[in-house]
């Protein structure tokens, strides 16, 4: 049932549907989830920085991205005007993220889809509580995702994204700061890229963030 948009939601119908969110990140495939307040949301120029240099093959490339993912001034303003949000952890076989093949191969798309698609259907189900101002963010270009051999439709004039209700910035290119913020909830996170073997890592970690209210 489709709620209708209120001035205030009160405190404990807020409360019961951040759990509800929270169970449904994990029905949907997360490995974990939190409820977390906006202060534990870290923006950092750094992180926006490790996009440009040295450069991300998906810089440029999508609207997604960096530089056409929102500034990071903005991002902090808009983190400020939300209370709550949802974090979500999806830990991945290390084979799919570590080792020169991964890209080669497209091993990391299976774990950055199920990530964006756990996002993107929190945020719609929020937003049809009634918290109409829900934001996702997920990990993870949504280039590389969804649209690897296709131009960025978002970026030609007149045209849309292929998959707005799926495709969203990663919180990286917007500046979040996602690692620290796991850490600072006790989850485990290796930094991984082509030349760590797999064997050295445990798991990789896709992570998300919807902000609620």
């Amino acid at each position: 049932m489709v709620r209708k948009i209120v001035e205030r939601v009160p405190l404990e119908v807020l409360k019961k549907d951040l759990e509800k969110y929270q169970k449904k990140a994990l029905e949907l495939g997360a490995t974990d989830a939190k409820i977390i307040t906006s202060d534990m949301i870290l923006v950092d120029e750094r992180v926006r920085a490790k996009c440009i240099y040295p450069k991300c093959s998906n810089y440029g490339t999508n609207a997604n991205c960096p530089p056409y993912a929102m500034e990071i001034d903005l991002v902090r303003k808009i983190v400020k005007n939300f209370q709550y949000a949802i974090f979500i952890k999806i830990e991945i076989p290390s084979i799919e993220m570590a080792g020169p093949e991964v890209k080669l191969k497209r091993l990391h798309v299976r774990g950055q889809r199920k990530n964006h698609e756990i996002v993107s259907k929190i945020e719609a189900e929020a937003f049809f509580d009634g918290y109409h101002l829900a934001l996702g963010f997920a990990g993870g270009p949504c280039k590389s995702t969804f649209c690897p051999n296709d131009k960025c439709s978002a970026l030609v004039p007149g045209q849309a994204c292929r998959h707005p209700l799926r495709a969203r910035s990663a919180m990286e290119a917007v500046g979040m700061d996602a690692f620290r913020m796991a850490a600072n909830v006790g989850w485990d996170v290796y930094p991984i890229g082509a030349t760590i073997s797999p064997s050295e890592v445990p798991h990789g970690t896709r992570l998300g963030l919807i902000l609620i209210y």
